[in-house]
């Protein structure tokens, strides 16, 4: 039993596939983006950096 009365056969991720995947696409790009932002010298002694915590010096 459908909860709006009548059930319609549309199809929802066969159509949206190629948003998903470049969804997908986008944010590795930018998590590998923030990776390099992350170890810039700029950056690395930062003590926001989570690599920087990590590190003994």
């Amino acid at each position: 039993m459908s909860l709006l009365g009548k059930k319609f056969p549309t199809p929802v991720a066969k159509p949206l596939g190629p948003f998903f995947a470049a969804g997908v696409v986008i944010l590795y790009g930018v998590n590998s983006f923030a990776n390099v932002l992350m170890n810039t010298a700029e950056f690395k002694n930062d003590p926001r950096n989570p690599n920087a915590k990590n590190q003994k010096h």
